[in-house]
């Protein structure tokens, strides 16, 4: 039975990403993690949208959407 809203019921949930860090000098090291794109998408994430990582446990993290609605991104003119 197809969903009304068009998501596939069997999308992928589990996504392996590398942790990133960049060393500038006379800087603490910074980590990144970047999304792939069909889970910002599984997610509705929009560029410039603030989130908040949450510490679960030493080996879980949850991201947290900081406003109640996703943001949009402003739109730009041609």
């Amino acid at each position: 039975m197809p969903l009304a809203y068009g998501v596939a019921l069997y999308m992928q949930a589990e996504y392996v990403m590398k942790v990133q860090v960049i060393q500038s000098k006379n800087q603490p090291p910074r980590f990144y993690v970047n999304i792939p794109l069909p889970l910002a998408a599984a997610l509705d994430l929009q560029a410039h949208e603030e989130v908040q990582w949450q510490l679960i446990g030493r080996s879980d993290l949850r991201l947290l959407r900081l406003s109640t609605s996703a943001a949009k991104a402003p739109k730009r003119k041609k």
